[in-house]
């Protein structure tokens, strides 16, 4: 014990200022030739009835060097670190980039805030869906062609479930659990199977809109879509509507608005036409309310459904879909910059 007592008083007494002091602790006190280290020899030489006691001051002293020295050489390689080589301590940190808003996310919220003016409602649902919502209630027989116009990614272990095509899934969904009036828009993101290249991607992201009430007429839906192109990309803005087919709308149109990346002479995006198509629509189908129980005699309705990467294209006047995929930082950061 009187051993024990001189190592500890010798221990305390110990200064650590250089890395020469710290080895020459560790040998004295934590080496297995030390002082330490034969006392923990001794124990089975102490009397039974003491050698609990002895054993646990000793341990008690390795413990207090082991701290001591791990305390020691933590603060000498933080004055090492602080001393090395031409660091100023004293400057200010470098600036921390702050990130930087996505193309896709800034069209997409002005897209929404346009039909939020005329109140509209946005809604949004599940990315994976099930072939009710996707098809079958929207007027897309078991055998029917039109399942062939969109690519699905269908789930192989079950066949029902599959990555929505459209966000057309979310209009039946609201129309499910909602007596008109109903004025939704329906922002997400959806899949196709499709190759990729400059026009089109496998995944992209669509808003479809959805207005039902009684006497809702087609010049209704013109309108409303004149407001948004001219919202959307200036009061000089044209629109044209073509006759087109969709299972879930009848009468269908293509609504195409006028290039401004080319100002109408025409260009790779607008396939040297000087019009560029944007969004589908039409009076919703009776047998669609049917199946979503509300009663077509009464009630009328339209749809329409755009894609925001063709939007972000043209409002940017980017010709590259890929570009917006790729989160090349350099790229993305001229956007945050136009959006102030």
């Amino acid at each position: 014990m009187t051993n024990i007592e001189k190592i500890s008083a010798e221990l305390e007494q110990f200064k650590i200022e250089t890395a020469e002091n710290l080895e020459n602790f560790r040998l004295r006190f934590l080496s297995k030739k030390s002082e330490l280290q034969s006392l923990l020899s001794e124990i089975k030489n102490v009397p039974a009835e003491q050698r609990k006691e002895f054993g646990q001051c000793v341990n008690l002293l390795k413990q207090k060097a082991q701290k001591y020295f791990e305390e020691q050489k933590e603060r000498l390689e933080n004055a090492t670190a602080l001393q090395g080589g031409d660091m100023d301590i004293t400057r200010p940190a470098t600036d921390i980039e702050l990130g930087s808003r996505h193309p896709i996310s800034i069209v997409m919220d002005e897209v929404c805030s346009i039909f939020e003016k005329i109140g509209y409602t946005t809604v949004s649902g599940p990315d994976i869906e099930d072939d009710w919502h996707v098809f079958s209630a929207l007027n897309f027989a078991e055998e029917h062609p039109a399942r062939d116009m969109q690519d699905t990614f269908f789930i192989a272990q079950h066949p029902d479930v599959v990555l929505r095509t459209h966000t057309s899934s979310l209009q039946v969904r609201t129309m499910e659990r909602q007596k008109p009036p109903i004025r939704v828009i329906c922002p997400g993101r959806v899949f196709r199977n499709e190759s990729i290249t400059s026009r089109a991607h496998c995944i992209f992201h669509q808003l479809e809109g959805l207005y039902i009430d009684e006497n809702v007429s087609f010049a209704d839906l013109k309108q409303v879509l004149l407001y948004f192109a001219k919202q959307m990309f200036g009061e000089n803005t044209r629109i044209r509507l073509r006759p087109s087919y969709f299972p879930f709308t009848e009468p269908s149109a293509e609504m195409d608005v006028s290039c401004n990346i080319c100002g109408g002479k025409g260009c790779a995006l607008c396939k040297h036409t000087g019009w560029v198509e944007i969004l589908g629509c039409g009076m919703v189908d009776p047998n669609v309310l049917e199946n979503c129980g509300i009663d077509s005699k009464k009630y009328t309705g339209f749809a329409f459904g755009l894609g925001i990467e063709r939007m972000t294209m043209l409002k940017y006047k980017t010709n590259d879909i890929r570009l917006y995929f790729e989160n090349d930082v350099r790229f993305i950061q001229q956007f945050t910059a136009a959006s102030r």
